[in-house]
């Protein structure tokens, strides 16, 4: 579905608000839906504003930017951190499969495994 201009909605309220027909008439008119001349009569009514809302698909990202490089620090002095304990340093509160999306999106490898058989190898 495309965004409706700005200045064909300024046209479509003009004309609404000048009297020139029904909503259906001036939906007609202006070749839209009922539905939409109706959604942007209540959206001017609830917010004054007549540009189109953003479309924001999904939930919002629980971790921002100061996160990511917070955990990159910590990751760079600690490489062995379990998720766990990276959420609790960070004071995160999300799931523990979102921090490793993360890392996964930050090009960060994640293996603990490995990092304690160094710390083993080393103390022996």
């Amino acid at each position: 579905m495309k965004t409706i201009p700005i200045d064909l909605r300024a046209r479509i309220l003009a004309a609404y608000d000048g009297g020139e027909g029904t909503r259906q008439e001036i939906a007609d008119r202006f070749q839209v839906s009922l539905a939409m001349v109706k959604k942007l009569l209540q959206q001017r009514k609830k917010t004054g504003d007549i540009r189109p809302r953003p479309r924001h698909p999904g939930r919002y990202p629980k971790i921002c930017e100061s996160d990511r490089r917070k955990m990159k620090r910590l990751l760079d002095g600690r490489p062995d951190m379990s998720l766990r304990e990276l959420r609790e340093a960070l004071g995160l509160k999300c799931s523990l499969p979102a921090i490793h999306y993360e890392l996964v999106k930050m090009n960060l490898t994640y293996k603990q495994r490995q990092a304690r058989r160094t710390r083993k190898t080393l103390w022996s």
